[in-house]
């Protein structure tokens, strides 16, 4: 191997690839979703199959490995190494071919399942396996992994679907498998087959005993009498060949879906009770723990879980046909079957999404232990044959309680898999120590129960040096043949399956990385920097599309695609902040950090509750602490104070802003892009127009008049007063002048923020302990109240209870006796959520509102882009119009005479920029 990185990226790029090799990459490709950190020399991103040729070719030649790798969302490790890195999910990501007669696709190794399934559909066909990362997974690592998914019932494993696979071996030479047999690299073929030869009695006893055997190689598929070469090497975790191309089978997909949620009084109950239930034909039969959704309760509050059945774990059984009557009744006749305590038929569709939305977070919500530490992977993935699943959870939770640690079991009980994550205590000194003792007994425990290692996941570096437990000598011998036959140089993906590393080696959270003077409290992580990067599983949500869920993350990532722009690319980055390779002020930490829109959607879409925006924020306040800063922190980022100055000469300030010249030596001066227009100041500020009414009986009520809609937008401030008198309350305004802080708080000013907001709260504290309600005005404003107070002002008692006082508009109104809104039926309305709004305060009181004026809602899912500062500062305009793009703008476009509600004031810039359309607060649209 060669001993100098730079020979091999310079090789790489001699070679014409397209070569990452930077600090921030390495940092970002040095782990996926398992519990390993193993930065590589340099990350290839192939743009067609003659440049992974050539990859290989360089590693050849100078010795260093080759990891192939997907959306890397791998949980054992199977997709990070030492060498070149291939992400196939950059370019080599398409679908080439679908022929729905034969109900066959091809595809690029890069290619995401939900992409796949989307271009099926339309032929009225599907991939059948749909692993909870189908929004992002790639069928590349679906067929290195052997994935399964919820509903395996059905449709099988990945094995079951593949049909061909054109690979590459690590000589250089194709490989082509199928129906039509094997085609090249006859060498490697026949030396395969001698193997085969001296172990045919293991290879015929110690394989295929149940569904979910997924550890080690699949010999069984390499005997004379059932040789099928595809098969085989689905599920060899990219140490025997590289695929270029894959063709999978399709399914066509059931018209109805009825899921019945059986109650159990505790996981062991159902687990034992799985196999009857899998004798009623359904398509999956998934189990939770009521550990993991006290876990979503305490994240996101009661409503995140629909109504279930009483019970301490639950049986998701999902079954499905095409006749809706025989569907029912099949489902009735499982829930009367006296098989759970308690069952309920879930026919609505959206409630089934609800459902198996819980299920499909499951990783990313298990990533937080029932103890409230910090909970990992590496023992995630064990499978028993379904009969023994009960007993086996029974005995697993007593050895979880014996090394004093808890879990909140999930998975696939159908097939008699558990998905588990346990707070190992790896950052005490024997942390990796007590991990190794844990596994090896866990590994033994499942050879025991006569079950797999893996059972959907490989067993990479989390669990290849286990294999002994569950197989003979003979059979780690069959295993290291076969390897040698394909790879004989150990060139790909070395240290997993075969002559593996240590399963405590190179563990990413091992140990203590203790970070000084932080600005943010991090009160949910202990205040700990390295705890709250850690969040990060890697599981990889941000990189999907979750419009469709309602969700916000990742905008940026949507609009570039880069694995930089991802929150889990920004967490791995900061994770070597926090190990001390990166100091906060490196260019590869503020080039990842440089396109968060600090939009806080990752706070409620990411299942492990990680918030990037407050990282952010940290960063740049550890960055520029006492330094020059930026030319926007100084003018954007303090912009209530240049407001309220603008405010005594509107028309002088705004006539700055309009002059040709002038306007564009301002722009430049603050940072901002030109192609921006500059919102005008109010002729008059709401806080010196605003007179206080009589209180005439009302209900007195503090309006928190923020700096937007005090300097820019004092219409939607006179809205909501008038909306609350008619409500029955008296607006009052604080005394003095008051502003959370959020421009200072957004560009990292955190210590000017917290004098800024503690005057704030000192300001509003008397009347939130009278019990007088706070109204904000600003949704992102409020969320500071609310939310960024406690990271601010920690252990500040008044913090808390104005905290707690503070209300949204549709909030407060909800929760007014006798209060109804407007009849607004026969109005269409487009809503766009602010992303604070969305994420922090909720917009279930504003859904629910509007669902009683009888206005058609159309509820837009996403970021507008303009994101406070963000869209508007040099360098962000592309990638702002870009966020735009993917929901909000077509939404104008299909609906040119709704009205456009839009609570934020960036985001009614936003519209009002790039459609020239104007936009209303909640409360001049009840206002009406």
């Amino acid at each position: 191997m060669s001993e100098k990185p730079n020979d091999v990226v310079g090789a790489l790029q001699r070679a014409g690839l397209e070569v990452r090799a930077d600090a921030g990459t390495r940092g970002m490709y040095a782990s996926d979703a398992s519990l390993y950190r193993i930065p590589p020399l340099a990350v290839v991103r192939p743009r067609h199959v003659d440049e992974v040729a050539a990859a290989l070719a360089v590693a050849r030649e100078t010795g260093v490995p080759l990891t192939s790798r997907g959306a890397g969302t791998s949980v054992a490790g199977n997709a990070v190494g030492r060498g070149i890195v291939l992400d196939f999910s950059r370019h080599l990501n398409r679908v080439l071919e679908i022929d729905p007669d034969a109900r066959t696709a091809v595809v690029e190794p890069g290619t995401v399942h939900a992409v796949l399934q989307k271009a099926a559909v339309k032929h009225g066909v599907r991939f059948g396996p749909d692993p909870s990362t189908h929004p992002r997974c790639t069928i590349g690592g679906m067929i290195g992994n052997n994935a399964c998914g919820s509903r395996s019932l059905a449709y099988g494993r990945t094995s079951d679907n593949v049909a061909a696979l054109d690979l590459l071996t690590a000589a250089g030479e194709k490989l082509t498998t199928g129906p039509d047999g094997v085609h090249g690299a006859d060498s490697v073929i026949a030396g395969v087959k001698d193997v085969m030869s001296a172990h045919l009695a293991t290879a015929r006893t110690e394989f295929d005993r149940f569904g979910r055997q997924v550890s080690g190689y699949a010999a069984h598929h390499l005997l004379p009498e059932r040789f099928d070469l595809t098969q085989a090497l689905v599920g060899s975790e990219g140490t025997l060949a590289v695929i270029t191309r894959a063709t999978v089978k399709l399914v066509t997909d059931a018209t109805v879906r009825v899921v019945v949620v059986l109650g159990f009084r505790d996981i062991v109950a159902a687990g034992q009770a799985s196999p009857a239930v899998v004798a009623h034909g359904p398509t999956s039969c998934e189990g939770l723990d009521s550990r993991l959704l006290d876990v979503l309760r305490a994240r996101r509050g009661p409503d995140a879980v629909p109504p279930l059945p009483r019970g301490g774990a639950w049986l998701f059984v999902e079954l499905a046909g095409d006749d809706q009557g025989e569907v029912v009744a099949r489902a009735q006749k499982l829930a009367a079957d006296g098989i759970a305590d308690d069952a309920l038929v879930v026919e609505d569709p959206a409630t089934q999404a609800r459902l198996w939305r819980i299920r499909e977070d499951g990783a990313g919500l298990a990533g937080r232990a029932p103890s409230d530490k910090p909970a990992w992977p590496g023992w995630e993935d064990a499978a028993v044959p379904p009969e023994k699943l009960g007993a086996y959870l029974a005995r697993f939770d007593e050895l979880v309680s014996a090394y004093g640690m808890t879990s909140a079991p999930f998975g696939h009980f159908g097939d008699g898999c558990m998905h588990v994550r346990l707070d190992l205590p790896l950052d005490q000194p024997d942390g990796t120590a007590v991990m190794r003792a844990f596994l090896t007994d866990a590994a033994k425990l499942v050879g025991e129960f006569g079950g797999s290692l893996s059972g959907e996941h490989g067993d990479g570096r989390a669990r290849s040096e286990l294999l002994p437990h569950m197989y003979s000598a003979d059979a780690i011998a069959l295993f290291r043949g076969i390897k040698h036959a394909f790879d004989p140089g150990n060139l790909l993906n070395p240290g997993v399956l075969v002559d593996p590393d240590p399963v405590d080696a190179d563990v990413r959270a091992a140990g203590r990385f203790p970070v000084k003077h932080l600005a943010m409290a991090y009160p949910h992580d202990d205040g700990d920097l390295a705890r709250a990067v850690h969040r990060c599983t890697g599981v990889g949500k941000c990189r999907a599309d979750n419009s469709a869920a309602g969700g916000v993350m990742c905008p940026s990532f949507l609009a570039t695609r880069e694995e930089k722009d991802s929150t889990r690319g920004r967490a791995r980055v900061l994770q070597e902040v926090v190990r001390g390779e990166l100091p906060f002020a490196h260019p590869s930490v503020h080039d990842a950090m440089d396109l968060c829109l600090a939009c806080k959607g990752c706070a409620s879409d990411c299942p492990t509750g990680i918030d990037m925006a407050t990282y952010k924020s940290e960063v740049l306040h550890q960055t520029y602490r006492g330094r020059l800063r930026p030319r926007s922190h100084y003018t954007l980022g303090r912009l209530p104070l240049l407001a309220r100055f603008a405010g005594w000469v509107p028309r002088l300030a705004n006539l700055g802003t309009r002059l040709p010249g002038i306007r564009r030596l301002a722009l430049w001066a603050a940072g901002v892009d030109r192609r921006r227009s500059v919102p005008a100041f109010a002729r008059r500020p709401f806080r010196r127009t605003f007179t206080p009414g009589a209180a005439q009986g009302r209900t007195p009520v503090v309006l928190f008049a923020d700096s937007f809609s005090d300097a820019f937008s004092p219409e939607v401030a006179e809205a909501t007063v008038r909306v609350l008198r008619a409500a029955g309350y008296e607006p009052q305004l604080p005394s003095g002048t008051v502003c959370c802080g959020l421009t200072w708080i957004t560009t990292g000013q955190l210590d000017s923020a917290k004098k800024i907001l503690g005057r704030t709260v000192q300001a509003l504290a008397a009347d939130a302990r009278r019990g007088i309600p706070i109204v904000g005005i600003e949704p992102s404003c409020t969320a500071v109240l609310r939310s960024d107070v406690h990271e601010l002002l920690p252990g500040n008692e008044d913090a808390a209870i104005v905290a707690k006082s503070v209300h949204t508009l549709a909030e407060l109104l909800a929760q007014t006796p006798g209060w109804t809104p407007p009849d607004l039926t026969g109005v269409d309305v487009v809503a766009q959520p602010h992303c604070h709004h969305h994420a922090v305060l909720g917009w279930k009181s504003d859904a629910d509102l509007l669902a009683e004026t009888g206005a058609s809602v159309r509820r837009l899912a996403g970021c507008c882009g303009l994101a406070g500062n963000f869209g508007v500062e040099i360098g962000h305009y592309e990638v702002s119009v870009a966020v735009a793009e993917q929901n909000l703008l077509p939404a104008l476009d299909a609906a040119p005479d709704a009205v456009v509600l839009a609570d934020g004031f960036s985001c009614r810039t936003q519209i009002a920029d790039l459609r020239d359309r104007p936009a209303v607060h909640l409360a001049q649209l009840l206002d009406r």
